[in-house]
């Protein structure tokens, strides 16, 4: 009983060790205050400031199998020191863009997967969304039930994003994605955005030029 406790207690320990490392604490001052780190994903080198890392045990240099980061819209910088993050990871109540790079983990190109696979599962009747784009809703029973695709008709592959819908005090939310070299960038913002999706498009390319800064 003695050893069956004993080893209980020491799991726990270390369970509890692991969850308080990767829980994505506010990051002190001097992490605020911090330059750039240079962080290769699948090869390819960001310059990401630590103080828009939200898992502490990412924030250090070198070759990382995934980065997620967090920062304030329109601002496009990472929040200020002393606002915290929502736990709930909603980005409506603060304006917080989600960011994460990291393999496509198999995934098929959004190009292949848009005639693929969203063509099986779309209505076939489409519906205008907010000004300039238009929208296909997923069926029922089909494994994206309760999600929407937005489009630029001219341009899809300028701008197409996948939506969930409002479910009741759970805001809908946005996946839109973008391939850096062998990495895979996706944007998580508040459907709500979509109004502003002109200004909201130009500013993803404009954080990602950031966040490749000089890096080659």
């Amino acid at each position: 009983m003695l050893t069956l406790l004993l080893a209980g207690t020491t799991g726990s320990a270390a369970l509890g060790y692991i969850g308080f490392l990767l829980w994505p604490r506010w990051p002190a001052a001097g992490v605020m205050d911090a330059p750039a780190l240079p962080i290769s994903v699948e090869g390819v080198l960001f310059n990401v400031p630590p103080a828009a890392i939200r898992i502490p045990v990412q924030r250090h240099a070198g070759a990382q199998p995934r980065l997620d980061l967090v920062f304030l819209w329109p601002e496009l910088t990472p929040p200020q020191a002393g606002l915290k993050p929502a736990l709930t990871d909603d980005p409506k109540p603060l304006n917080q863009l989600f960011i994460s790079i990291a393999a496509p983990q198999g995934k098929l190109p959004l190009e292949d997967r848009i005639k693929s696979i969203y063509a099986r599962y779309t209505a076939t009747e489409a519906f205008a969304g907010p000004e300039g784009l238009v929208g296909l809703a997923f069926r029922d029973g089909t494994p994206y039930q309760g999600e929407d695709l937005f489009f630029e008709p001219e341009r899809p592959d300028h701008f197409l994003v996948r939506c969930t819908r409002a479910a009741g005090p759970t805001a809908g939310s946005c996946l839109l994605e973008r391939h850096i070299g062998q990495a895979e960038l996706t944007a998580r913002f508040s459907r709500d955005w979509l109004a502003d999706w002109q200004n909201l498009a130009a500013g993803v390319e404009r954080l990602i030029a950031s966040l490749r800064g000089s890096a080659s």
